[in-house]
């Protein structure tokens, strides 16, 4: 951490940045990285190549994150948050002029540790854990705005603090945040009080999708761009869909096959096409070893990767894991 801390005193202007198809961990490591080092005194552009998902727009200040960079960039350091791999920010750093340092600060264990100085703890229970403990040693006061940022970054990636990477930080950090001004009741509406009609009928459909393993141990749901199209979802009327799959009686691996917009690869007859895979287990299963080997990463509970093929033989590669459970 002192070597991060460093790094940031040493910057003036600084590019910050999370993945893609943003979830509230990311959304709110970026939000209060980005105002803890505006209050240091630093010029700060906060960047994310997705539209932030409707949920978490109440956030103080997400109306600043862009999604289009800004022309003549200028800036000295790039940080990147809650990100296992670097292009899964979906921009080249090397394409920015300037930029003499990259610091990695992620809680993944599947993280590729790239950039300059990383600091990456897989105990934490959210990047937003590890930007609370990093805006504290800046001296930087957290005030209601980062309060609420770093609440809803915990409270997300913790599911409510009921996924086993709740540990005694995210309680205590939560309390400190209601201290300072944060309405848990206010965030909850927000993040899981309200859902489009739209929402709703997608869930039908994904639930109408689900397919279980001859053991009974793997569970399998799919969204397509037909679904989205037919209800008026968008991406993020995804989030959270494979907790249903999840709780089924006996299974110990939920995935959800996501198809991708503008997924068709090549030209001319191609049936290939892209998809993301999110991967649940309850716990007995590491599906992060699992999304490794597709290239992808993520956490013991909860994991995923993308990948070109079609539904048929994705469906068929994730049965066959289900042998193995």
């Amino acid at each position: 951490m002192d070597q991060i801390l460093r790094r940031i005193a040493d910057s003036r202007n600084v590019f910050v940045t999370t993945h893609s198809n943003p979830d509230g961990d990311a959304v709110g490591s970026l939000l209060a990285m980005g105002l803890a080092l505006e209050k240091s005194g630093k010029q700060v552009v906060m960047y994310n190549k997705s539209p932030i998902p409707a949920v978490y727009r109440f956030l103080p200040s997400s109306e600043r994150i862009r999604q289009r960079m800004p022309n003549g960039t200028g800036f000295d350091t790039a940080v990147v948050l809650d990100c296992g791999a670097l292009q899964r920010i979906g921009y080249s750093l090397k394409s920015m002029n300037g930029i003499s340092v990259v610091l990695n600060i992620d809680h993944h264990v599947t993280n590729t540790a790239f950039g300059d100085v990383q600091l990456i703890d897989p105990r934490a229970c959210s990047t937003a854990e590890i930007v609370y403990g990093l805006i504290k040693r800046m001296a930087v006061p957290i005030d209601r705005d980062m309060a609420t940022a770093i609440y809803t970054g915990i409270l997300t990636d913790t599911g409510s603090f009921r996924f086993s990477n709740t540990n005694q930080a995210a309680f205590a950090i939560c309390q400190e945040m209601t201290q300072r001004g944060v309405d848990p009741y206010r965030v909850a509406q927000h993040v899981y009080g309200t859902y489009s009609l739209g929402r709703i009928k997608l869930l039908n459909l994904a639930l109408d999708s689900i397919e279980i393993s001859f053991n009974g141990k793997l569970s399998i749901m799919t969204i397509t761009q037909d679904m989205l199209s037919q209800t008026g979802t968008q991406p993020e009327d995804v989030d959270g869909l494979i907790h249903y799959a999840r709780r089924i009686e006996d299974v110990k691996v939920a995935a959800l096959i996501q198809e991708l917009k503008n997924g068709q690869n090549g030209a001319g007859n191609s049936k290939e096409n892209r998809f993301h895979i999110s991967l649940r287990s309850d716990g007995t299963v590491d599906v992060a070893s699992i999304a490794t080997a597709y290239g992808g990463g993520g956490h013991r509970s909860a994991a995923g990767f993308g990948i070109e093929a079609t539904l048929t033989d994705i469906k068929s590669e994730i049965v066959n894991i289900a042998s193995q459970l």
